[in-house]
């Protein structure tokens, strides 16, 4: 039996695998049995009504998953599917409630990874051809882009994890909402405000200026280090980094340059000056800054560019969350 059919088997019974994406890797359930999808939020500690994206591995499964597809939805998926980019629309009445937060939207995407496919195709023929599958990681904390960041981060919770190497995007999807009319887009990613207007010929609202449906990294504290983090505008860098020095702190930092000083109590690390390549470290650098075992984190803040709003929302949702300990996330 190969890999992708053990996962699929797992799948079929009720089990959590965690499979790759271009974007982050996923903890997938069964999107059409309430009892494994529960497992998910166990796993995670995930509130109960935070949604959760279905995952398909072919076109012509939109259908079965939502209702009153309208014609923008059809030209997105045909232009980005399979890609970072998750739709939400009307859902059917047989999509549990467990996946949709009990809102009557649903998130669908079809992913862009040769083992996130082959996994959906093959576990089609077990079941509903689909998968629940949000971040793999615990609720709140750095998204995992590598196999190993989902063994450190959940265990022995997952059944089985499928290791697809790092994820080619490194942030998750965007989110556009299709479900009210007008293209809103609720979270930032790799394809663009800008590229979903092009496609549609149609204004694409970000962020709302109403009352959108709750989706997936939309909390105001997200993909957050335990350590805490500060964002700080790059003619204030250096002066922050003297200022911690000064306090006694140890800090580690994340600029857009090589570290123009020596000083033990700091850490610098040089980002990536593009925003795709920038994004695709990001969780990975994350990580390395909140072991570091420093009492600060320091990253300059991007450039305000339409190229860097992806990265912005993630280092904005990151900084409101970092340094909550376990007893803050419970709450």
């Amino acid at each position: 039996m190969s890999e992708i059919q053990q996962a699929a088997e797992l799948l079929a019974a009720g089990a959590l695998v965690a499979m790759p994406t271009e974007t982050v890797y996923g903890l997938a359930a069964d999107a059409s049995n309430p009892a494994a999808v529960a497992k998910i939020f166990a796993a995670k500690g995930r509130p109960a009504d935070h949604p959760l994206i279905v995952h398909i591995g072919n076109i012509a499964q939109l259908e079965q998953w939502a209702r009153d597809i309208p014609p923008a939805a059809h030209a997105l998926a045909e232009k980005y599917w399979p890609g970072p980019l998750t739709l939400i629309l009307k859902r059917q009445p047989n999509v549990p409630d467990a996946v949709t937060g009990g809102q009557d939207t649903v998130g669908i995407r079809m992913p862009n990874h040769p083992l996130a496919l082959a996994l959906l195709n093959e576990f089609a023929k077990h079941g509903s051809g689909a998968v629940a599958a949000p971040s793999a990681n615990k609720f709140g904390r750095i998204s995992p882009t590598k196999a190993a960041h989902v063994k450190s981060d959940l265990g022995d919770a997952v059944a089985m994890i499928l290791d697809g190497g790092e994820s080619e995007v490194g942030i998750e999807s965007t989110i556009v909402d299709l479900s009210r009319g007008n293209p809103v887009v609720l979270r930032p990613g790799a394809i663009t405000a800008e590229e979903i207007e092009t496609t549609l010929g149609a204004h694409a609202e970000m962020p709302p200026a109403t009352p959108a449906p709750r989706v997936s990294g939309a909390l105001a504290a997200h993909y957050a280090p335990r350590t805490p983090l500060q964002l700080i505008a790059s003619d204030e860098l250096l002066k922050q980094v003297d200022a911690c020095v000064f306090k006694g702190q140890t800090i580690a930092v994340l600029g857009f340059s090589v570290s123009p000083l020596r000083h033990p109590a700091v850490l610098w690390f040089a980002a990536a000056h593009s925003a795709p390549h920038y994004a695709h470290d990001l969780y990975a650098n994350l990580r390395l800054l909140d072991a570091a075992g420093v009492d600060l984190i320091l990253v300059e803040r991007p450039p305000e560019d339409p190229e860097w709003r992806a990265v912005a929302d993630r280092l904005g949702r990151a900084a409101v969350g970092s340094g909550a300990d376990d007893e803050r996330e419970a709450t």
